[in-house]
């Protein structure tokens, strides 16, 4: 199968953009995990030296304004109008401040899946271990997972937390907009991890059914930010008092009189944290940019990630396989940006792959091959070539 002529070309286009990564010396097939930057990435994390220096202390109303450009990044991502947004190092410091806020003294019951990412799952784990009652649903068969986690909703639940497309597996979670409206009814806040939707499928909250439903996510993966650009979406008219809270939380309250108790803001404002560094929002600030003048939108982003995975699925047909590795089979329209072969001799496999240049991950007998932007066809070829005489050399 030839590959399309638009995400081949522009493919190519763009590997020049990427000089410092050295996208085109290697194969990175990490898109799913961490993509290069692009070298104006490089420009943003000098701008915020340079500011630093010149303003020193009064840097921070032009850092805020670089933070401000985040969140309207996000929430332009994710179709979003109606939603506010907190800005974190990572997810795990943004899930705290959430849990922190549920009345799991009176209803100590949360439900999840037994797919989530490393930072929901250890921190449910550890509350688990407490005298909260942590609930995992089975993450498969995913056609059926919101139906069972209706199942699941009590008077005892403090919430559900879930992802929107599973990190292990990249299968779309179906019918979210059911279980909001569940949720929704019985009172259950809903949150759900993002961090494989945004900006690598047209995931917007709006056509979901999600807008009274808490997000979060990150830009290290598929919108190349890199580290320290995370973020919470807080329904606008949130009322929530989190117990881990941070002094900007203060910003929404200044023109209140002190009172007896802690006072929050609504919306985001109650789970504001506290002084940081913002070169990481400098930094992906020049990247929106960037995006922005290559039209590189989630609908843009969508038919490339499509077109390189058909065409890395043509590829692996083309040749024949050990018993122990299996082909994807599920329909590119059911999963997110990365393809999933199942084997158990991923971890190994990733090792080889790496002598030869390629570079991608494993999740237990998964074996994770996620393109980017910038990964041209013949790299995707040259990717297949090397699993070949990895697996059978």
């Amino acid at each position: 199968m030839k590959p399309n002529r638009d995400w081949q070309d522009r493919a190519r286009d763009l590997q020049k953009h990427y000089r410092r990564f050295k996208v085109d010396e290697r194969i990175l097939l990490t898109g799913h995990s961490h993509q290069a930057w692009p070298d104006v990435a490089f420009d943003g994390q000098m701008e915020a030296i340079e500011d630093a220096a010149r303003f020193v202390d009064d840097k921070w109303s032009v850092a805020f304004e670089k933070a401000d450009r985040v969140r309207a990044g996000y929430a332009r991502m994710l179709g979003d109008i109606s939603g506010e947004y907190v800005l974190g190092t990572n997810t795990q410091e943004l899930l705290v401040r959430w849990l922190s806020a549920l009345p799991l003294d009176m209803k100590p019951k949360l439900i999840t899946t037994d797919g989530e990412f490393h930072s929901m799952r250890r921190l449910l784990d550890r509350l688990n271990e407490t005298s909260v009652e942590v609930v995992k649903v089975a993450a498969n068969p995913v056609g059926t997972l919101v139906e069972r986690i209706i199942d699941e909703l009590d008077e005892r639940t403090s919430a559900v937390m879930l992802s929107g497309v599973l990190f292990q597996t990249g299968r779309v979670v179906p019918m979210l907009n059911e279980l909001e409206d569940a949720t929704n009814d019985r009172g259950i806040p809903l949150l759900v991890d993002a961090y494989h939707a945004v900006n690598v499928l047209p995931w917007y909250l709006p056509e979901l059914g999600l807008e009274q439903a808490f997000i979060v996510g990150g830009g290290y993966k598929y919108c190349q930010f890199g580290e320290g650009n995370c973020f919470l979406r807080v329904p606008k008219e949130n009322d929530w008092r989190p117990v881990v809270t941070g002094w900007f939380a203060e910003f929404a309250t200044l023109h209140q009189s002190p009172g007896s108790e802690v006072q929050y803001g609504n919306g985001r404002w109650a789970f504001e944290g506290s002084t940081y560094d913002p070169t990481s929002h400098y930094r992906a600030s020049a990247v929106l940019d960037f995006f922005e003048q290559q039209t590189l939108t989630p609908e843009v982003l969508y038919a490339h990630y499509k077109g390189q995975q058909q065409h890395l699925i043509s590829l692996l047909r083309e040749k024949d396989w050990p018993d122990h590795l299996t082909l994807p089979t599920d329909e590119l329209d059911t999963i997110g940006g990365f393809l999933v072969l199942k084997t158990a001799k991923a971890a190994d496999i990733v090792q080889g792959l790496r002598q030869e240049g390629v570079f991608t991950d494993s999740r237990g007998d998964s074996l994770r091959l996620g393109p980017a932007p910038y990964v041209t066809a013949e790299q995707l070829k040259q990717a297949v070539d090397a699993l070949h005489r990895v697996v059978t050399g």
